[in-house]
């Protein structure tokens, strides 16, 4: 097992200790159970048995979480914050926080203007990289640490900034493909689950193929972007996206990959600018949200979540809040089974490595922009305009029909938060006559980073999309 790091907190020395007994003891009781079975002449791994018991008690708690009970208690407790948070933020405007506030801002403003001389003349004086870079890294110390803006396996460069959102394009060797793939994300989480190890990532996948590969990064709006509708994102900064990549590329058409939410604003794209979109993929995305066969679509019922006083309370949709509703929706696998797995790998190097990448991008959570949740969720979830007929974007109708190009529907058995029904429902409202869906026994995260979806879900979807696509020597 790997050393701890000496610089990754205090509470080493005391949670090391306790994740090492409890690996032991996990380790030990396995074993224990092992050798009983065996002198009973009984042949069964106490691994599995241990499974079929989560499994039997994750059953019970879908239940539970499906019950008038716990949503009832759901939605007074949540109810319950957004009053107290009003209530303490009304107590604090008052004239002196106001004027704190502006200060604050003032002397902000002042320290980078400081800290930027101090740049130039560092510069100016000759001083050596290192110590250029000690002193920058002495007044960051100083100062709240800011996000990474992106994280992943794959080189690329940024060709473009809109706000909070970057366009990235990735290295690629050889270009086979005269359509470029660009993939849009979900507003939701940060987009390098698609590219988090080497060995398990799409964009790599797609670049190995021959593909020009592009991805829009969000970002992290703040709460200037509060004010943000879905119209100003798909039709607005995607679009733009969408023309840059065209430019770059030299190419009228572009391959289109949407996943989750992103895959619900990359259809909606393509219903309004079909003749831009040669392809369309689409991974484990909403399109019909009737029905309760997700538990998402349960809890943001209009008498169970009131998504209205949730936005005019915070601004933006916090992401610690769709973090906790997220795990809350498999609570024994995430506050249970996955720990009791950690503990009996404690000495697996790649499974650390996995586990650790996989936590990192868990709780990398961003909120998201007010107004666009709200949208989401009252004319998708709440009132599944989509698949209706009357979603519109400002004055635009978007009419699934208008939508012929061809289709690539990639959906997993076991995901918790887009049925696979969800998905595969749009080939009944589109009329694209080239579609195919390709299905795997995996999760929601798992569709993009299983070692069982890109040993036999991802080859077969680059190899549909090259078949699909024009050949650059063309």
């Amino acid at each position: 097992m790997p050393e701890p790091n000496e610089d990754s907190g205090s509470c080493d020395p005391v949670f090391q200790p306790v994740l090492e007994a409890w690996g032991r003891y996990v380790r030990q009781a396995n074993e224990a159970a092992r050798q009983g079975l065996a002198e009973a002449g009984v042949d069964i791994d106490p691994a599995a048995i241990r499974r079929e018991w989560f499994d039997a008690l994750s059953r019970q708690a879908d239940a539970f979480l499906r019950s008038p009970a716990f949503l009832g208690t759901l939605k007074s407790q949540l109810d319950a914050v957004m009053s107290a948070l009003r209530d303490r933020r009304q107590a604090d405007r008052d004239p002196h926080a106001e004027r704190m506030s502006e200060f604050e801002r003032e002397m902000n403003a002042r320290i980078e203007q400081i800290e930027s001389s101090l740049d130039e003349i560092e510069q100016k004086i000759g001083a050596g990289g290192q110590s250029r870079e000690n002193a920058s890294r002495s007044r960051a110390s100083t100062r709240q640490e800011q996000p990474v803006e992106t994280r992943g396996t794959t080189p690329h460069t940024v060709v473009s900034r809109e706000g909070t959102a970057r366009l990235l394009r990735y290295k690629c060797n050889a270009v086979r493909f005269a359509e470029p793939v660009l993939i849009c994300y979900a507003l939701i989480n940060r987009p390098y689950i698609l590219d988090l190890q080497a060995e398990r990532s799409v964009v790599r996948k797609l670049c190995e193929a021959g593909f020009d590969v592009y991805l829009i990064d969000w970002g992290v709006p703040t709460d200037a972007d509060r004010e943000l509708r879905l119209e100003d994102y798909i039709c607005g900064l995607m679009k733009n996206a969408v023309n840059c990549v065209q430019r770059t590329a030299d190419s009228e058409q572009i391959n289109l990959l949407g996943y989750c939410m992103g895959g619900t604003m990359a259809t909606m794209f393509t219903a309004l600018f079909p003749g831009v979109v040669r392809n369309l993929t689409l991974m484990a995305t909403p399109i019909d949200f009737a029905g309760e066969e997700g538990l998402l679509n349960l809890w943001t019922r209009p008498e169970y979540f009131d998504v209205d006083t949730l936005i005019d309370t915070f601004g933006n949709c916090p992401g610690e809040f769709l973090q906790y509703c997220f795990q809350l929706m498999k609570p024994v696998q995430n506050f249970g089974e996955k720990y009791a797995q950690l503990c009996e790998n404690l000495d697996d190097d790649a499974f650390l490595r996995n586990f650790l990448a996989m936590e990192q991008w868990t709780n990398d959570s961003i909120p998201v922009a007010g107004e666009t949740f709200r949208e989401f969720v009252k004319m998708l979830y709440q009132q599944n305009r989509l698949v209706r007929g009357d979603m519109r974007l400002g004055e635009e109708a978007v009419r699934l029909e208008t939508i012929r190009c061809p289709l690539l529907l990639l959906v997993s058995e076991q995901d918790h938060l887009v049925p696979p029904g969800s998905t595969l429902a749009l080939e009944r409202s589109v009329q694209s006559t080239d579609v195919k869906a390709v299905t795997i026994n995996s999760g929601h995260v798992g569709l993009a980073v299983s070692s069982k979806s890109h040993r036999e879900l991802w080859p077969q979807a680059v190899q549909w999309l090259a078949e699909h696509s024009t050949s650059a020597a063309h």
